[in-house]
């Protein structure tokens, strides 16, 4: 814990940058839907029209979002699922509550950890269920339309929803593994998260399958193949990171982890330093990227707008290393740095 009187180090720009970030990230996701739409396509062009009122409000529109989120409520609250234990807190038993904060700042990032109603856990239920599954299916509406409008579904377009569907579908699947990530186990329930789980993901997740839709193209089976490969590469080393850290984290010795070589931090626990997690620091960010490039192939190289998830993750992914980095240096202090100079790279071999 930080000593009394002391304060910890804002992030993401204090309450200036917060601000910023609200402001921002609304303006760039309806900027991206609509270029998206347009015929020039231009990530970094105006929007040619900007809708009226009437286009950006139906009541039909706010009842199925309303129901939607009713509907994954209800399965989150269903009694026969298994139940997970989270993280353990820094006091072992409660949570912070931080105090004299910046409103614009705690509104940001979220004054409450794990906020609830009754056993209803605001951030946890967000995290995967409506985001995501939004995600899958608003990609499937634009597959079916795509099929009206010419006939089938391109090969891009099935690329497209496949590879999408196979990274919600592993997220759910692993859905325990959601614990300890540091939005569950640090970040706030703010507008950050909340935000992001329900707009954000959804609508600027499905940016490619929304530009194929109005901007086909052509892909054949040879590069279509290449591509296969490119995403099965980054999905092995991000499965078989997260899965190689979840399996030493319940159980150091479990024959598939027992052999790898570990640094013991003051805290008593171990830090991996060998198999996937000796490679980089964070391989699952660099199969997380390399699967992000093979979403973006499919809708050609004649358009900067597809890549911008690419982009987008890179820089979220660079800047949430950091934001970890600073993190496990306080909490395990010499063993992080042994680790550090033992696994010199962050995220790609040799480069970064």
């Amino acid at each position: 814990m930080a000593p009394q009187g002391s304060r910890a180090p804002l992030e993401f720009g204090g309450p200036l940058g917060a601000a910023a970030l609200m402001l921002l990230l609304p303006a760039t996701m309806f900027h991206l839907l609509l270029v998206a739409r347009s015929g020039p396509a231009r990530l970094l062009g105006l929007p040619p029209y900007l809708p009226g009122p009437e286009a950006l409000w139906s009541p039909w529109a706010l009842l199925l979002w309303l129901t939607w989120l009713g509907l994954q409520a209800a399965f989150y609250l269903l009694p026969a699922r298994k139940m997970a234990e989270g993280q353990e807190l820094k006091d072992k038993t409660r949570l912070r509550y931080p105090i004299n904060g910046n409103p614009i700042y705690d509104f940001f990032l979220g004054r409450e950890l794990n906020p609830r109603i009754c056993s209803f856990d605001c951030k946890y239920f967000c995290e995967l269920r409506p985001g995501l599954i939004g995600w899958v299916l608003i990609n499937l509406a634009l597959l079916v339309q795509e099929a009206e409008l010419r006939g089938s579904p391109s090969l891009a377009m099935w690329l497209v929803n496949g590879f999408q569907l196979l990274y919600v579908g592993d997220a759910l699947w692993y859905e325990e593994a959601v614990l300890t990530t540091m939005d569950i186990t640090h970040d706030g329930f703010g507008f950050m998260l909340a935000f992001g789980d329900l707009a954000w993901v959804p609508f600027t997740y499905s940016l490619q399958a929304q530009f194929l839709l109005y901007h086909p193209q052509p892909l054949e089976l040879s590069m279509a193949s290449v591509i296969c490969l490119i995403n099965a590469v980054g999905y092995c080393i991000f499965r078989g990171a997260n899965s190689q850290k979840n399996t030493f984290r319940k159980n150091p010795s479990d024959p598939r982890v027992a052999g790898l070589e570990t640094i013991s931090t003051a805290t008593g626990r171990q830090l991996l330093v060998s198999g996937w997690w000796g490679m980089v620091r964070h391989p699952n960010y660099l199969g997380d990227l390399i699967m992000a490039l093979a979403w973006s192939l499919p809708c050609g190289v004649s358009h900067l707008l597809p890549y911008f998830y690419l982009l987008y993750f890179t820089a979220l992914l660079v800047h949430r290393e950091a934001r970890d980095e600073q993190q496990c240096l306080q909490k395990y202090g010499l063993a992080w740095r042994e680790y550090c100079r033992r696994v010199p790279y962050r995220i790609v071999p040799y480069i970064y």
